[in-house]
């Protein structure tokens, strides 16, 4: 009977058997350390590379012709987006002490003018767009992490974002705080 056989998958592949091979996956971590992801990070943007194979062959797409080459390329996105975040993160680091300088300072009153009106702002956002400004920008997680944890579309995370910010700004505007 089938007992002794694999079951394969539309690719003919083993069920359960690992996307990727020991040298694809050797080739994924040398594309993302030259694209400039630390060491720690390495194993996660492998997982990460894997999980977009799977992902592709859940959805009932065929494998690449060339897996070694997608992944690779795959990678090198990743590392990019790693770039981009870590970016963002310092000049949001930057702001941060800005603000922090500006509420130490004598003209503090300006600046805590504006974290409330922020705070009344963020009160007045419907729960789903409060949940997920403060997670992006409070929590500081990636858009990414957020669909994750929310069971959400990063799409429909990223239209609540944008919504909430465009109202945000419009109200910030209107009450002449900015």
């Amino acid at each position: 009977m089938l007992r002794g056989r694999m079951r394969r998958d539309r690719q003919g592949r083993r069920e359960g058997a690992d996307p990727l091979d020991a040298a694809q996956e050797d080739r994924v971590r040398a594309v993302l350390a030259l694209g400039g992801v630390p060491h720690a990070d390495l194993p996660d943007g492998v997982q990460q590379v894997r999980l977009k194979l799977l992902e592709r062959a859940a959805d009932g797409r065929e494998a690449p012709r060339d897996v070694s080459a997608w992944a690779a390329v795959v990678a090198s996105n990743l590392a990019m987006d790693w770039h981009r975040a870590r970016r963002r993160q310092e000049r949001l680091g930057e702001r941060l002490a800005v603000l922090w300088r500006e509420a130490t300072d004598e003209d503090g009153a300006e600046s805590r003018a504006l974290s409330m009106a922020v705070t009344q702002g963020l009160d007045a956002l419907p729960d789903t767009q409060r949940q997920v400004v403060v997670l992006r920008f409070y929590a500081d997680l990636p858009v990414r992490a957020i669909a994750d944890e929310l069971g959400i579309p990063e799409g429909t995370v990223k239209s609540r974002l944008h919504t909430a910010v465009r109202v945000l700004r419009t109200r910030l505007h209107e009450g002449e705080v900015v």
